[in-house]
């Protein structure tokens, strides 16, 4: 654990309740705040992952809506701050180092500097863990308004102290989105629109273009993307399931297959890669936005519950994610193109590649051209032990 990680967790067990009594923010309602006083809005969410933060861009959508001209900023972690970047409801993004010894006395200076710019109102997103580092830096904004959840209470607290605007406590059995959104209805602001949005640029769009077409990949084929990776063991779906699904597409209906995996995967790669029947399009050595472009441009998705199913998402792909322990009813990406399949025993090796392939069939062929294809692997769906969620 890095040192400031340590004084962190030692500070919230011995000083907090003390900083609690001295510097504790009165506490307003938002009857209280002028809208029109609201011009410079900073987002605070430093301290999820990937996929965290994309769950809450409907929150930038929404403050965009109810603000249009006012200057939003977002503070992230750096590897966030690409997707981020570009964002039209963002206008300008902050950085904050993950990694100490990434800290610089010009990279200080400049946080510092950008922190310290007018902002009118801070929001720090805490809803799926509580940063007393998000809390620290809320407050060097010196902002005249903080608002952020009633949840999560340091230990010793009476209330998360640092916010003068405090947005109930809501069920946690609710998506991961509304739970982000909650936080700004309580102060009148919301959106229809719940997708999660990742900005594309020209460059982008011009690299999966170059990399598609050096593959012989025409706006005829139909391109399945596999995405085998995922941070936590039990968040992936057997490396057999992802090869037999590929030698089906590809062998019965057609389709070409592009692979993807993390740099830390690399096994992952070859045993997929040796139980397959054909070679696949390799997607590696890219960064993340440029593997985000390649997926906007693919027919659909098939990828485990990670970071970059969030992503897929975010881009507009059609996807079938493959959840085990963590509840898709909460940590889906909202939309009707994004198919949930999870064992009912929460075990993701408990969903087939033929049920995988029975949700392909429906997000990328017609009902008349699928019912031409459809195989006895695919008219068993009731049979099989898995749930899906389709919305």
């Amino acid at each position: 654990m890095h040192w400031w990680n340590r004084f962190e967790q030692f500070f919230k067990r011995r000083g907090l309740a003390v900083l609690e009594r001295i510097f504790a923010r009165e506490v307003i309602t938002p009857a209280m705040v002028d809208p029109a006083a609201i011009r410079r809005i900073l987002v605070i969410r430093q301290h999820d992952y990937l996929g965290d933060f994309l769950l809450a861009t409907p929150v930038l959508r929404a403050l965009r809506e109810r603000f249009p001209h006012a200057h939003i900023g977002v503070l992230v972690r750096r590897y966030t701050a690409g997707v981020a970047a570009h964002n039209q409801y963002i206008d300008e993004v902050l950085t904050f180092e993950e990694h100490g010894w990434n800290w610089t006395p010009h990279k200080l200076w400049q946080l510092w500097m950008q922190l310290r710019r007018g902002w009118d109102l801070t929001i720090v997103l805490n809803t799926v863990s509580h940063s007393l580092t998000s809390d620290i830096l809320a407050s060097l904004s010196r902002a005249r308004y903080c608002l952020g959840s009633a949840e999560r209470i340091f230990p010793g607290c009476s209330r998360n102290f640092f916010y003068n605007l405090i947005a109930p406590a809501g069920s946690e059995n609710r998506h991961q989105t509304d739970r982000n959104l909650d936080i700004v209805r309580y102060f009148g602001i919301d959106t229809s629109d719940h997708s999660e949005n990742m900005a594309l640029t020209e460059q982008d769009h011009g690299f999966a273009a170059a990399f598609l077409q050096h593959h012989g990949v025409s706006h005829k084929d139909r391109l399945v993307t596999m995405h085998l990776g995922a941070g936590k063991i039990n968040n992936r779906w057997p490396i057999a399931q992802f090869a037999a699904l590929s030698n089906l597409l590809y062998q019965d209906y057609a389709v070409k297959i592009l692979a993807a995996w993390g740099p830390q995967e690399t096994a992952l790669g070859e045993q997929y890669l040796q139980a397959l029947t054909f070679t696949p399009i390799i997607l590696k050595n890219v960064s993340l936005r440029q593997f985000a472009a390649v997926l906007a441009q693919t027919e659909a998705y098939v990828c485990n519950d990670t970071g970059v199913m969030h992503v897929g998402a975010a881009v507009g792909a059609k996807l079938v994610a493959i959840f085990g322990p963590t509840d898709p009813e909460f940590w889906k990406p909202k939309g009707k193109q994004i198919v949930a399949l999870r064992g009912n025993n929460n075990d993701c090796a408990a969903v087939t590649a033929e049920h995988v392939l029975q949700a392909l069939l429906h997000l990328i062929f017609p009902p008349l051209e699928r019912r031409k294809l459809a195989s006895p692997a695919s008219a068993q769906e009731g049979t099989l032990p898995v749930s899906a969620t389709l919305s």
